[in-house]
């Protein structure tokens, strides 16, 4: 992959979108993660308004620091990028008090973290309704169209989606180009929403390089046969999640009444 004509593309690509849909500028989450860090990085470069948000909802310090330090630098280089910070902790603390409990803490710890990205998307689209901007995502290729590792009307809530025909190791690629922080650059990568340190890599069963080559390998409808035992269970963990997550990746589905 060029960097260079890759990162020229996107802007472009941003900057004629926001031309063409005559909005303001763009807003995004921004949580200290590769992804997010090359998406604002990205949109900076359009010269558009861009509104970068922290949305802790008691959120590591590692992360928190990463996403101040990602906003600082973009800040210095971009005169139009701007940041607000919105604790959703309190939010979130009064949900969780709220709703009912059952007897499962693996499904409502699931649930609850997929609420966390569900208050956040909320908060995202007030504040893009209060500028007059878009929100922009932050999903690659191997998550949203891969094993479907987002939350649906969560991170998966946005207007427009820039690094969504990347794969993970093209956007570190472009992370380096775009001079994000080490520090994000060499952090595990976490979706943060359990409220403690757990990976991607923990959660999924797999890196994200192995995903990568087992997505590749669909569509080259290779034969498993030829896999080494890890592979074989890679190949598998892959096509386990993206069968569970089919649903995420698919227009919903609409019951067309016959005439």
């Amino acid at each position: 992959m060029d960097t260079k004509k890759t990162t020229d593309y996107i802007v472009k690509w941003l900057y004629d979108y926001a031309k063409t849909a005559n909005v303001k500028g763009f807003i995004i989450g921004v949580s200290g993660g590769i992804d997010s860090a090359v998406t604002a990085s990205l949109c900076a470069r359009t010269n558009f308004p861009v509104l970068c948000v922290e949305m802790p909802i008691h959120q590591g310090e590692n992360q928190v620091n990463r996403a101040k330090e990602l906003i600082t630098l973009l800040k210095q280089k971009h005169e139009k990028v701007n940041a607000v910070e919105v604790n959703l902790g309190p939010v979130f603390d009064v949900f969780k008090q709220e709703i009912p409990s059952i007897d499962n803490n693996a499904k409502v710890n699931l649930s609850l973290a997929n609420t966390r990205a569900r208050l956040r998307m909320t908060t995202l689209y007030h504040l893009a309704g209060l500028h007059g901007f878009i929100v922009a995502g932050t999903g690659n290729k191997v998550e949203d169209f891969g094993v479907g590792f987002f939350t649906k009307y969560g991170d998966g809530g946005v207007d427009i989606s820039p690094i969504a025909d990347l794969m993970k190791s093209e956007v570190y690629k472009l992370g380096a180009y775009l001079e994000v922080p080490d520090s994000i650059l060499n952090a595990a990568p976490t979706d943060g929403l359990f409220g403690d340190n757990r990976t991607d890599e923990e959660q999924l069963g797999a890196s994200y390089d192995e995903l990568e080559w087992a997505m590749l390998q669909v569509d080259k409808n290779k034969n498993t046969t030829d896999f080494s035992e890890r592979q074989r269970e890679i190949f598998k963990i892959y096509t386990r999640l993206h069968k569970a997550n089919k649903h995420k990746m698919i227009p919903i589905p609409i019951c067309k009444i016959p005439e």
